[in-house]
């Protein structure tokens, strides 16, 4: 296969993608909404969405195609604009960022790439349609499934720090999560094991609950967690969107990742994952309490709003655990 890479979509995913394809000697263009970026020296960066087309040569001579773009109300806007340019540049890959939200609530139990879709979210639904889309596009085209998404910057360290961690028990409630170090492996492993048509969920091995993840995230800092809060007194206190990210209960099987692409996951867990990122974090020192630091505002659109309450400054609760959107 040729080096040139073409991603839809910097977004938080898509930066560390682009990052390590440059790594391996790939030449690498993309979209953000503006056509610019201050931390991806190197890529070619246009701007693109429903209202800006990309110009005719965009996709000139690329061998491998990439979308993180969500899709809307009126489909996936890729697809919707750019289909018949990438019918004539013929890429020999071409991978889309999906949800593991298709599979809908499953009551804590576990699914993998066999298990029938039944998206119970609208943006879960939309996902669904935008997969099959591409899948029928008659592109060679891979699907990756993303779990709940963190890394440097987006992770329950990054919550505490900020003073906007809250430990919610839901009885039974778990997420899936992968690092997005993890995601960016997985997707160089299927550039060099294409399987046009393959589904893979890429998550960890180790679906926990929220809960358990920031009393980890504590103790890495040597902060004390915030009190546990019931689901009935949480709830009351969470966003629409917040909520909505507990609609949904299930473990993730991530066995065909490691058996057809020989992933090796960087982090198997969310505890080597945080460990890694709170030794590398930099800014303010935790206070001694996760709710005493003053708070920070979140960016990056992989990750969900956090929760209001009347009671909390901008906490959140399944942040980085809830499986969630790639979007730039």
């Amino acid at each position: 296969m040729g080096k040139r890479f073409f991603l839809f979509g910097l977004g938080f995913s898509g930066r560390v993608i682009a990052r390590a394809l440059m790594a391996q000697g790939w030449s690498v263009g993309g979209t953000t909404r503006s056509g610019e970026s201050l931390d991806l020296p190197g890529v070619t960066l246009l701007p693109f969405d429903r209202g800006h087309c990309l110009p005719e040569t965009a996709l000139d001579g690329v061998d491998a195609v990439l979308s993180s773009v969500p899709p809307d109300a009126q489909g996936d806007p890729v697809l919707d604009i750019m289909a018949e340019a990438l019918t004539r540049a013929r890429p020999r890959w071409v991978g889309y960022l999906s949800t593991t939200g298709v599979y809908g609530d499953h009551d804590g139990g576990w699914v993998d790439e066999t298990t029938p879709i039944k998206p119970g979210l609208e943006r879960s639904r939309r996902r669904a349609d935008a997969e099959r889309a591409w899948l029928d596009s008659g592109l060679p085209v891979h699907i990756f499934r993303l779990a709940g998404i963190y890394g440097p910057g987006r992770s329950a360290v990054d919550s505490v720090r900020g003073g906007e961690a809250r430990r919610i028990h839901k009885p039974g409630q778990v997420f899936s999560r992968i690092h997005v170090d993890d995601i960016a492996q997985a997707v160089l492993a299927s550039l060099a094991r294409p399987r046009p048509g393959g589904i893979y969920n890429l998550c960890d091995d180790d679906p926990a609950p929220p809960q358990e993840v920031i009393a980890h995230a504590c103790t890495l800092l040597g902060v004390t967690p915030p009190p546990v809060q019931s689901w009935e007194e949480a709830k009351a206190t969470l966003s629409p969107m917040a909520l909505s990210f507990y609609a949904d209960n299930k473990r993730v099987s991530n066995h065909r990742m490691k058996e057809e692409l020989g992933v090796t996951l960087c982090y198997p867990s969310y505890r080597e994952g945080l460990e890694a990122i709170s030794r590398s974090a930099s800014g303010p020192s935790p206070a001694t309490s996760a709710n005493e630091a003053k708070p920070k505002p979140q960016a990056g659109a992989d990750a969900p709003p956090p929760p209001k309450s009347s009671t909390t400054p901008n906490i959140s609760g399944p942040r980085n655990p809830a499986p969630k959107p790639s979007s730039e």
